[in-house]
Parts: C-alpha cells; sequence; structure tokens
C-alpha cells in the first residue's frame, strides 16, 4: 500500500489519487469543457526578453514568437531591437536593466500589449576580463567590478522583481495557480571561474544564488523560476571569418560532445522547455556540452 493512506477502490497501489482533471488556457482557468492546451501554453501569451537584440536573447525571443508569444524585445540596441522585433511581429523597448525606470516602462509595455504577460527571460549581460590584482601589481579597477555587478546581477534582479510583479496581477493559468516563469541566464563561470573572470564570475554566481530564494518568495503568487548556466556558445562576441572560426575551434576543444559550441537556437529550445514543463522549478541547469572550464 501507498505511503500516507490506503488506496482508492479499484486504482493501482503506484497510481496517485487525484482530484478533477484541471485544464488551463493562456488567460485564466478553463470555463466550460476541457482544453486541448498543453501545460504553461505559450500561444497568445506575453513575454519580455532581456538582451533580445541579438544572441542568446535573440534567439529566445524568436523561439518564443514561433511558439504564439508577444515578445517585447528589451535592449538598449535600437537598429537591432528594432529589427528583431519587427521579424517577430514583436515589440521593442529601449532598456537599460540596470535602470528601475527603464525596466518599469518595459514591462508596462508588456503588460500592456494585449495578451497576459507569463514569461520573463534575463539574456542581458557584459563580459569582462582582469586578475584581482594584475601582473604589474595594479588591483583590479572597482568601477569595472561595479558595473559588471550593476548589469548582469542587479539588471537581472531588476527585471525578475518587476516582471514577477506584473505577472502577479494577472489570472491564474491553471488549477494550481500558476501564473508564469522567470528564466535567467548565469554562466558556468558562475560555477568555476577562470583566471581573469573574478567580476563576471561573481555576477553569474549571484543569479545562480538567487534561483532557489526567488522560486521560494515567487511561489506565493504562482511563478516558477528557473536559471540556465550556458558554457560556450557561438554569439556575434566571437565575430565571423577565418580568423574567428580558428579561436571559435579552441574554446569549442575541451567540450565533452558534440566537439563544437553550442548554438543560440539550442539555448532557446531549453527556455522553451523549462517554461514548458510546470514542475521545473528552483533549478539551475548547465549547457554546456560537458565542458568544465580549466582555470585558464
Amino acid at each position: 500500500m501507498a505511503a500516507g493512506g490506503p488506496a482508492a477502490a479499484g486504482a493501482p497501489e503506484h497510481m496517485p489519487v487525484c482530484g478533477p482533471p484541471q485544464y488551463r488556457t493562456p488567460f485564466g482557468r478553463a470555463g466550460g469543457g476541457p482544453s486541448k492546451l498543453p501545460p504553461m501554453e505559450l500561444n497568445g501569451t506575453g513575454a519580455i526578453v532581456s538582451g533580445g537584440a541579438s544572441g542568446l536573447g535573440e534567439g529566445t525571443a524568436r523561439e518564443l514568437a514561433a511558439a504564439g508569444c508577444r515578445v517585447v524585445v528589451a535592449d538598449l540596441n535600437e537598429e537591432r531591437g528594432k529589427a528583431v522585433a519587427d521579424a517577430i511581429g514583436g515589440l521593442f523597448v529601449g532598456t537599460d536593466v540596470s535602470d528601475e525606470e527603464s525596466v518599469q516602462a518595459a514591462v508596462d509595455a508588456a503588460a500592456s500589449a494585449g495578451p497576459p504577460l507569463r514569461v520573463v527571460v534575463n539574456c542581458a549581460g557584459i563580459g569582462f576580463a582582469a586578475r584581482t590584482v594584475a601582473r604589474d601589481g595594479t588591483p583590479h579597477d572597482l568601477a569595472a567590478y561595479r558595473k559588471v555587478i550593476d548589469i548582469n546581477l542587479i539588471g537581472t534582479f531588476n527585471l525578475m522583481r518587476i516582471g514577477a510583479a506584473a505577472i502577479a496581477r494577472t489570472e491564474p493559468a491553471d488549477g494550481d495557480g500558476q501564473r508564469g516563469v522567470v528564466i535567467n541566464t548565469a554562466s558556468v563561470a558562475g560555477l568555476e571561474g577562470q583566471t581573469g573572470q573574478v567580476a563576471y564570475s561573481a555576477s553569474k554566481g549571484g543569479i545562480i544564488g538567487m534561483t532557489v530564494p526567488a522560486a521560494r518568495d515567487l511561489a506565493a503568487i504562482g511563478v516558477r523560476v528557473n536559471t540556465i548556466c550556458p558554457g560556450i556558445i557561438d554569439t556575434p562576441i566571437y565575430g565571423t571569418g577565418p580568423g574567428s572560426d580558428e579561436w571559435k575551434a579552441r574554446l569549442a576543444a575541451p567540450v565533452v560532445f558534440p566537439k563544437r559550441m553550442g548554438t543560440a537556437a539550442e539555448f532557446a529550445q531549453l527556455v522553451r522547455a523549462l517554461i514548458e514543463n510546470d514542475y521545473m522549478n528552483a533549478e539551475v541547469v548547465r549547457f554546456d556540452g560537458g565542458i568544465r572550464f580549466q582555470p585558464k
């Protein structure tokens, strides 16, 4: 007999005893008959993606739009951001993730775009490399450290908190009371940072550290939180051409399998999977082809 009490008459002991089935719609609980929509259906919902003008953010914005989301592309790059938004039928909002008013304006645009805001994806970020003490004895520049933390860590928290507050004002999408999902982007460097990555690793490690407490906080409003830690991903930051290809090959050499860099499209597929699987919550997921960073 299953632990916790007797099984229902006629039911196999390994099967849980459940109440009536619950159904969902993009706009709230279904009324009338069963819905054909799968868990956390994206079609007909709203999403906001920071850093959506290029790289991982662009890939994610395109994936969510293909799934039927009305996507707000939140980025500083107006020319590229508008081009992406136009291509996917979304909306571009110039956004500095480290600025409260800027993020509030972007979230307000997403919340008022029509469909209920269900998804927040944080992809905005910058890189920086410097040793804690340089070879010539110079200490790490404090302003540079603060900037990396301000954009990568505080920027992620800023959009998460303001976006989740907007999601909280929507109707629950199912019988569990779920309203939406936040996906944050950290890095393998947040787990095993290399020499010269002290600022970057601290910013990404902070995002990893927020995952569980944020998920616990936001459970009260029916919002799940997951974090992805990408490894070596082929984005525009690495450039193009023969010289770039050689550099990328060296970067991908430690990858276990497949022996190449990951792609923004593959990252976006993982984002979507984490959104659509209702039981994925408070998780930090490596996305790295099995790579383990060495000290240098």
